[in-house]
Parts: C-alpha cells; sequence; structure tokens
C-alpha cells in the first residue's frame, strides 16, 4: 500500500463514507490523510482505488452508531434485554405455551452471536416478540454492531419526513435504512398498505435479502397474510429462521388455565370427551346415531391436530357445544391457547370497546378474537344480523379464512341460513370439515321422583 499525498494529481473524489475527518495524524501507514491507494501498475482493475485506512475505521464505524441511533428507538428500549426476559413465561402458562417462549428465547440469542440470515419472529400481542427483538438489538449494539431498531409505521413515517427534511435527503434516509448492518423491523404489517409502503418496504428487504444483510422481523400476520413479493422473501429457508410464540398476551389477565379474558372455557370445563353421551341406551334411529359417532370422530381427530375448519350442525342440545368445549378443553390441558366464545357475547365485547371508558381499543380486541391460535364460534346465527354485525362476522371469516386458521363452529342453522358470504367459507371443502348432527335435543336422565313413605 502506498500513501495518497497532496501532491498526487489526479487523486479520485473519496466516497461518501470520507467526506468528513481525517485520519490519525501519527498513523503510520496513511501518516494523517485516512486513507490508501494500492501501488498497482496502469491497466489494473483496481488500479486508483482508494481504500479506507484501519485508523478510521472505529471513528467511522463510531459515527455510523450515531447516525442509526439518531433515529432508532432503541433508548426507550434499553431495559428490553435477554436479562430482564422470563424464558419460561408468566405464572399459570400451559407447558407447551412455556416451551413455545423458551424456544424463541433461545433462537433469539442464538441469532445475536452470528447475525446470520434473516430471524421472524411471529405471535400475538404482547407474546414477547418485541422484547426478543430488542433483545437482540440491545446485544448487538453493546458488542458494537450499528443497529438500527424501527417500527414498521416509524420507518415509514421517517422515510416519508425525510421529503421535506434540509438536513437529509429522502435518497440519505433510505440508503441509512437500507444499509443498516443490523435492521430491526418491530411490528411488521401494522403499516397502512398502500402502494408507496409496499414498494418501499420490498426494496428494503429485497436488497438485504440479495446481500444477505442481517434483519430481524417482528409481525402477528401469518405467511400467507404478506405480500407476495414480500412473502417470497420471508419464506426462503436458507435465509430465513422463523419461530412462533404460542403464549397470551402478558398483558391481559388470564385464569390458572391460561385462557384469555374473553374465553368463558371455564363454564365448559365439564364438558369433554370422556363425559360425551354418545346415547347408545336410547332408541334412536340408527342414522342419527351414526352422526354422533360421526362428530365424535371428527372433534376428536381436530383436537388431535387442528387443521383448518370443523363446523358442527345441529338441532339445540344435540351435543354440538360439548363437543367443540371438549376440544378447547383437551387443547388447554396440553398447553395450547385457546378463545372460546359464544359469538353474541363475542360481539358484545367488541361494542364495549366503543365507551370511552374502555380499557381497550376495538382494533386491539379484535386482533385477539381474529388471531386466536384456535378459535371455537359457539352458537353462530343467534346473533342479531345488523350490517355491523354482518360485517364484523365477515371480516373476522374472511381473515382466519384466508390466514387458515384453525377454527371451530357451531350453529343451530343450515348452511341455507347463513349469510351468503359466511356460507362460501365455511362450505369450501378444501378446508372445512363439515359435520351435521340429527339426533334430536338430549333430555338426559329425568330426575329420581322422592318415594312415598
Amino acid at each position: 500500500m502506498s500513501r495518497v499525498n497532496s501532491q498526487t494529481s489526479g487523486t479520485p473524489k473519496p466516497d461518501r463514507d470520507l467526506k468528513s475527518g481525517l485520519g490519525d495524524p501519527d498513523c503510520p501507514h496513511c501518516h494523517g490523510v485516512g486513507y490508501l491507494r494500492q501501488d498497482l501498475p496502469l491497466g489494473h482493475p483496481d488500479f486508483g482505488r482508494l481504500e479506507i485506512c484501519t485508523c478510521r475505521q472505529a471513528d467511522i464505524q463510531d459515527r455510523i452508531r450515531q447516525r442509526l441511533f439518531s433515529i432508532s428507538h432503541l433508548d426507550e428500549l434499553r431495559d428490553l434485554t435477554f436479562d430482564s426476559f422470563n424464558p419460561r413465561g408468566r405464572v399459570g402458562l400451559g407447558q407447551q405455551q412455556q416451551d413455545s417462549i423458551e424456544r424463541a428465547y433461545n433462537q433469539a440469542r442464538s441469532y445475536s452471536k452470528t447475525l446470520k440470515g434473516w430471524l421472524l419472529i411471529q405471535g400475538g400481542y404482547g407474546c414477547g416478540k418485541t422484547h426478543l427483538a430488542a433483545a437482540v438489538a440491545n446485544e448487538c449494539v453493546s458488542l458494537g454492531v450499528p443497529t438500527l431498531f424501527l417500527t414498521v409505521p416509524d420507518l415509514l413515517d421517517s422515510l416519508r419526513f425525510a421529503y421535506d427534511d434540509r438536513e437529509v435527503t429522502f435518497e440519505e434516509r433510505f440508503e441509512q435504512i437500507r444499509d443498516a448492518p443490523l435492521l430491526v423491523l418491530d411490528d411488521f404489517g401494522t403499516q397502512s398498505a398502500t402502494t408507496w409502503a409496499r414498494e418501499k418496504l420490498f426494496q428494503i428487504l429485497n436488497y438485504r435479502y440479495i446481500n444477505h444483510l442481517p434483519l430481524v422481523l417482528t409481525t402477528n400476520l401469518a405467511l400467507g397474510q404478506i405480500e407476495g413479493r414480500m412473502r417470497s422473501r420471508l419464506s426462503d429457508p436458507d435465509m430465513v429462521a422463523h419461530v412462533y410464540i404460542h403464549a397470551p398476551d402478558y398483558r391481559r389477565p388470564v385464569d390458572d388455565s391460561g385462557q384469555h379474558e374473553l374465553s368463558s372455557l371455564a363454564l365448559h370445563d365439564h364438558q369433554t370427551f370422556s363425559t360425551f353421551n354418545l346415547r347408545k341406551g336410547e332408541k334412536l334411529p340408527v342414522s342419527d346415531t351414526r352422526t354422533l359417532e360421526d362428530a365424535y370422530q371428527a372433534a376428536w381427530a381436530f383436537a388431535q391436530e387442528p387443521k383448518g375448519w370443523l363446523v358442527l350442525m345441529g338441532t339445540y342440545g344435540c351435543g354440538k357445544t360439548h363437543l367443540a368445549a371438549a376440544i378447547a378443553n383437551y387443547r388447554a390441558s396440553q398447553g395450547f391457547p385457546v378463545m372460546f366464545v359464544v359469538v353474541p357475547d363475542m360481539l358484545d365485547h367488541l361494542r364495549a370497546t366503543f365507551n370511552p371508558n374502555s380499557m381497550v381499543s376495538y382494533d386491539r380486541r379484535f386482533e385477539e378474537i381474529r388471531a386466536a391460535p384456535l378459535l371455537v364460534l359457539d352458537d353462530l346465527g343467534t346473533q342479531a344480523m345488523k350490517p355491523w354485525v354482518r360485517e364484523k362476522l365477515y371480516q373476522l371469516f374472511n381473515h382466519r379464512y384466508n390466514a387458515r386458521l384453525p377454527t371451530v363452529i357451531t350453529t343451530a342453522d343450515s348452511l341455507d341460513e347463513i349469510d351468503p358470504r359466511l356460507r362460501s367459507r365455511m362450505g369450501d371443502r378444501r378446508l372445512v370439515v363439515g359435520v351435521s348432527i340429527t339426533a334430536p335435543s338430549f333430555k338426559g336422565k329425568p330426575a329420581r321422583q322422592r318415594s312415598k313413605r
């Protein structure tokens, strides 16, 4: 390497990292110039190429760190570290939920040591995604890695504001984000889905994908809900490590079984598979008995491996709710999060959020329901079908249908009596298993009369 001196003519213009400051005047390599040029013959592809001297590397890294920190939110999240994260979650969670949290914790901690590829953390609100993402960022900052931590809406706002910023151009701000040595994007999917927003996000993801730059993403969306071009990048198993946290919102109250406050499963704790009566002692037609057995087998199979939707149809008291509750109780006993809710009650919970004194927003409450890992909707059809109700139910059904989220529905209505938009989802045999119970309402054993004396 040869020192570039002031008498050399035609000195190439330094790149953007060399615009300010000089090197160490005592540096034995560059003698204070700050960069070096290889001593190569004319015509060599690297002839005249400048390289930053080692005496300036630390200074440049420090300026990059300061620049990223100024637009990052890490200062607000400095307490979110691996040491402050509970790897087994809070008291009251099931074994499967605790294992899920611990797997996510271990994977995030391992990623922070290698920064190899991307880390995608999925899960519902309040399950610990942001804490783990911030812990990765804080760990890397402590190791000297320039890191940018932003929620996706804030990232887009930062880009929009750059159009009117006198100190930084849009191109410079976009480059700061795109080229950050480590980029952490929190709440991916909460941004407004405008064409401009989708395009900027894709450009950032695509650039980092092509250049194998470390990226951490958190989202409560399923992959199927993410825009196709970005989903294709996030689906690459060689590039992206996926981790899903199956745990309830730690900010919301749960009962001893780990169920969300909206869930009424505690009222049905006696309704299990072992207590279900196949009514073989009754003189029912063989066809009715067979539908009971088919419904029982379908519910048991779904409880073992919830996939798609299970729709249980039949008259009131035939056993639909018992089987739906049996599925929910079985999954809850295995430590999996379940939301069991009667449809009119669910709608009341949504309406309650409109009260100015409500402690939770409508958007959050609706998201808790529609994103539940397993949702049991009891008594569909008993609600008043006002336009608002019809719209909310369609949004709920459409979201879970497109995301292919496990769902159990009970109804006394026939498919022909159900709103056409809901019926189109419930009638899709590629996703939905429909079982009709033709047995009449179960009356149970008559009360024993008191003997006369």
